[in-house]
């Protein structure tokens, strides 16, 4: 359904630092910068894109909105890890699973106020 993700940024270098390494925590590739000055992450068919709003305004979080990344709970913990040491916050519960869910969930947002999450479906 979805061809890519794109989120605003007000520092892309910034951005560049933290997505880097959260992305390689799941064997991600590092991302390049496109001749329009986007970041851009290509990972198993899926596209992930930074960008300065072209409005000129700062970027802001979505109030409510998530960007979920599927993943093992070892490699959600390093995302977790690396998110943390690159500029990201932690929010929500500590990673692990969940009450009453077969998900294992852990969140972060990124240095811009994004909201991401790592999501496994336990026995899957």
């Amino acid at each position: 359904m979805f061809s890519h993700v794109m989120l605003g940024s007000n520092d892309i270098e910034r951005s560049k630092t933290f997505y880097d390494a959260v992305f390689a925590a799941f064997g991600g590739k590092p991302g390049f910068v496109d001749p329009k000055g986007r970041l851009v992450y290509v990972h198993n068919g899926s596209n992930f894109i930074m960008t300065k709003p072209i409005n000129g305004e700062p970027a802001c979080c979505a109030n409510g909105g998530t960007i979920g990344f599927a993943m093992t709970p070892e490699q959600a913990d390093a995302w977790y890890a690396a998110g943390l040491a690159h500029g990201g916050s932690a929010c929500e519960d500590p990673p692990g699973p969940r009450e009453g869910t077969p998900f294992y969930l852990a969140y972060l947002r990124d240095p811009d106020g994004n909201k991401l999450c790592a999501l496994h479906v336990i026995g899957n």
